[in-house]
């Protein structure tokens, strides 16, 4: 096992984030309904049950990306999930061994911040949830009924719109229920330029020196940018117009969309955030997923963002500290033509978590293989990309 893998289990194990799970799945087990309504949860929007959303319950509504389907109707794929807001009150204790872990006293202001964090780690899930939903104020959705991570993706015709036009959709919920109850589709024709961005590490501070540097960066800092790359994204954006779509696939948990959400809206374009949806409740699961199988999860994200969008010129940007490389270089071979750009951030401090090789020369010729040296670039300044971006897209631009 790879020393930061051997050191994050350890952290892990130390701080005991696991007894939230083991808790409710003695509690599931208590009676028959409970076992049957576990039972029907697997169905997902087949579940013949479907349960309206209560003024307890806690409902997310994720932004999205509006495309053309085959029958040149636009339509969006919709993700939402529902939990119980009056669950996972007591977690001071989870709290305070994180903050122990932290070295922050008892009693310190950042307590507070991490515990907001921490809840929607231990929020019980509320599977076969439907939510009603109202899309620019004239059209009625229906959203579910979620599965068993609560998660529900349904695919939805809509109206028409501009290119590049932003819309409102509102989750129609009883007084009392909260959450993230507006979401924005952006509408993005077929052809044109678009983005798919990583984003630990790539926009936003993450890995630092070990695991305790993001737990820290997670539960209790202010979310930091990358110095440089939310002034890259926004002269980005005008370079390719306002109108071309932005992806942000993260292999973070679905847990800290509320939390990444946040920093994405403060710094950098709107778009699409793509998380992991397979670690509701397992906050011991974090560390793994930011390191673990990243390059096949990514990999079938991308697939799915063709699918939507394949006649678009794409510029692909992550980093050096996970699969980014290995990810873009695959997606390339898989779509030729597709992606016409790919930046890679050498991220310098990377010999301090114990994976020096991430950053050798080898590493990159042998991710990229058989993709012209004009279209794949390591940098290390922010700077160094704006005459690349202007050379690839044929624009004049300013050039900082």
């Amino acid at each position: 096992m790879p020393r930061f893998l051997e050191r994050a289990k350890s952290v892990v194990n130390e701080i005991k984030i696991m007894y939230h799970e083991d808790d409710l799945q003695r509690r599931s087990r208590q009676t028959i309904g409970l076992l049957a309504n576990d039972a029907l949860s697997h169905l997902g929007t087949w579940n013949p049950f479907p349960k309206d959303i209560t003024n307890k319950d806690t409902v997310w509504l994720l932004d999205n990306t509006a495309h053309r389907g085959a029958d040149n109707q636009w339509q969006a794929e919709f993700v939402a999930a529902v939990f119980d807001q009056n669950s996972g009150v007591e977690v001071s204790s989870v709290v305070a061994n994180v903050a122990e872990k932290l070295k922050i006293g008892k009693g310190d202001a950042q307590e507070a911040t991490i515990r907001e964090r921490l809840m929607p780690f231990v929020q019980e899930i509320l599977p076969a949830r439907v939510v009603e939903a109202d899309f620019a104020q004239k059209t009625q959705l229906k959203l579910g009924p979620g599965g068993r991570n609560a998660i529900s993706s349904d695919v939805k015709t809509l109206p028409s719109f501009k290119g590049g036009d932003i819309v409102l959709t509102k989750a129609e919920v009883p007084q009392g229920a909260n959450g993230i109850l507006d979401m924005k589709t952006v509408y993005a024709e077929p052809e044109g330029w678009g983005v798919i961005s990583d984003i630990d590490d790539t926009i936003k501070i993450t890995q630092t020196s070990d695991p305790i540097g993001i737990l820290r960066s997670t539960f209790v800092s202010d979310a930091t940018p990358i110095t440089g790359m939310p002034e890259l994204y926004t002269y980005i954006q005008t370079l390719i117009t306002t109108s071309s779509p932005f992806f942000y696939l993260s292999a973070s948990p679905y847990n800290l969309y509320y939390f990444l959400r946040n920093f994405r809206e403060k710094f950098y374009p709107q778009g699409t955030m793509i998380l992991r949806d397979a670690s509701w409740m397992n906050l011991s699961g974090l560390l793994s997923n930011l390191t673990l199988g990243t390059k096949e999860y990514k990999v079938d994200r991308m697939i799915k963002i063709n699918s939507w969008l394949p006649q678009r010129k794409m510029i692909c940007i992550g980093d050096s500290t996970q699969s980014d490389p290995e990810a873009y270089g695959t997606i390339f071979h898989k779509f030729p033509g597709w992606v016409h750009l790919i930046l890679i951030r050498k991220v310098t401090d990377i010999a301090a978590i114990g994976i020096e090789e991430k950053n050798e020369p080898e590493r990159f010729e042998k991710a990229f293989e058989g993709v012209p040296k004009n279209v794949w670039h390591i940098f290390e300044s922010p700077e160094e990309c704006y005459k690349i971006l202007n050379d690839v897209t044929g624009a004049a631009g300013i050039l900082n």
